[in-house]
């Protein structure tokens, strides 16, 4: 194996008290700590001594699992992040949001000032949102066709950037002899018609600091990667195997190619939960200790939502059954659904050894070992085309966000895989990314010189 040029590009990914389902149930954790600022505080000061790239909040407009086995309330990420800034300097803030929830002005708003306030490190990571009882809370009786959620996100975009380019950066003069503050013809309207929206503009917020929040991208059905090939800087996505990866690493970059984009302006970041022991043996341990506290009818139900299908139809000691709905006849998830069913039947697994697998991550790679086993494994995908980086997802938090940053990281960088301190200050720039330009300004006339 050829060692890759280059740096990877790690993610934190911080879920309440962590991403195994049954960490709240360890004596160390805190079952309150999803709605207290200062747990996430702490977390993003971790992240950030690591000198990570980014950390990342999901979110949903609806209620995520079952609050009475497990917390299930989310923070607003936006309103979280901004009180995050405030207490690191560097690490990059990214957000999830819903195109099918909001409307193109109130966010590009809001992520527009989470760029000023931040001093330039905001991330949106764009979902389109399954399920059907997020669409009961916005006055839907079920969820929208997932080509459709597609469309809407895509003019949502093409709004959302112009309205971030409808001042230009030169607009403030802020002249006080002159009485003139701002350059009014560069503060200009959008006048977007189009099937979902009508904008006229323009924002009422001055174009921030990186020009367009970083625009990050988790969908991975085909809906998904055209999506992300057009818009997506950076892809958090699912896969399980090494071939499968390549394969979408490979195929994610040729489609932004195909768009005219540079493939390198494309960050895919495959989801990792590591579980880290100073032994093989000591994380060995901690993976066992979590599963036994899964609560396996709770997870049966779940297991069957997602697959369509009666609880009673899922034998915890037998394999899925033949008959399961087609990735077509999935409105929702498609790309997890397909994930999670392909992962059963490769590896032949009963149901009570599917939910333990994905217990920790949701279909995301679960990856047991020492520091330096886990640091082998995040290389050997970033040498052999599978990931730019990754986005990493702690079992249990704080602990393992600490373990790895402590322990894994220090390995990467005397590697020098990974950075030692940050060398820019936007999250465009941890990420190699330019600062978009302006779209209202007259592209340069072909062929002559300045």
């Amino acid at each position: 194996m050829s060692k890759r040029a280059g740096q990877l590009h790690l993610n934190a990914f911080l879920m309440g008290v962590g991403h195994h389902e049954a960490a709240w149930r360890l004596p160390e954790s805190d079952p309150y700590a999803g709605w207290d600022v200062a747990h996430y505080q702490n977390l993003a000061r971790i992240a950030e001594r690591g000198k990570l790239d980014s950390l990342f909040l999901a979110d949903s407009p609806g209620q995520h699992g079952d609050p009475g086995r497990r917390p299930a309330g989310q923070l607003e990420p936006t309103v979280l992040l901004t009180a995050l800034a405030g207490v690191t300097e560097r690490i990059g803030l990214i957000a999830t949001a819903s195109t099918s929830y909001n409307e193109p002005y109130n966010l590009a708003r809001r992520f527009a000032s989470l760029d000023h306030v931040s001093g330039g490190r905001a991330g949106w990571n764009i979902v389109t949102t399954a399920g059907a009882d997020a669409a009961r809370n916005f006055g839907l009786d079920d969820t929208p066709l997932h080509k459709e959620r597609y469309e809407r996100a895509g003019e949502f975009l093409e709004v959302s950037t112009r309205l971030w380019d409808s001042w230009a950066d030169d607009a403030i003069v802020a002249d006080k002899g002159a009485g003139v503050h701002a350059d009014t013809a560069k503060v200009r309207k959008i006048d977007h018609a189009g099937r979902f929206f009508r904008v006229d503009g323009p924002l009422n917020v001055p174009r921030s600091p990186q020009g367009h929040p970083l625009l990050v991208q988790a969908g991975s059905s085909q809906n998904g990667k055209a999506f992300a090939a057009r818009w997506a800087e950076a892809v958090f996505t699912a896969q399980q195997t090494l071939q499968e990866a390549r394969a979408f690493y490979a195929d994610l970059k040729k489609r932004a190619a195909a768009r005219g984009r540079d493939p390198h302006g494309i960050k895919i970041l495959p989801g990792i939960v590591p579980v880290i022991g100073d032994t093989e043996a000591e994380a060995a341990e901690l993976d066992r200790e979590l599963d036994r506290l899964i609560s396996p009818e709770f997870a049966r139900r779940q297991l069957a939502r997602l697959l369509k299908l009666d609880p009673d139809a899922l034998d915890l000691d037998g394999e899925l059954p033949e008959d399961l709905p087609s990735e077509d006849e999935i409105e929702g998830s498609k790309s997890r659904y397909t994930l999670i069913v392909d992962l059963a039947r490769r590896e032949k697994l009963t149901v009570r050894q599917l939910i333990g697998r994905l217990g920790g991550g949701r279909g995301h790679r679960t990856f047991t070992g020492t520091p330096v086993q886990v640091a082998d494994a995040i290389e050997e995908w970033f040498d052999n085309g599978a990931a730019d980086g990754f986005n990493i997802m702690p079992p249990v938090l704080p602990s393992g966000l600490e373990v790895f940053v402590d322990k894994v990281v220090p390995i990467l960088q005397e590697r020098g895989r990974f950075r030692t301190d940050y060398t820019g200050t936007t999250l465009r720039e941890h990420y190699g990314l330019p600062r978009p330009a302006d779209s209202f300004a007259p592209s340069p006339a072909v062929g002559v010189s300045a």
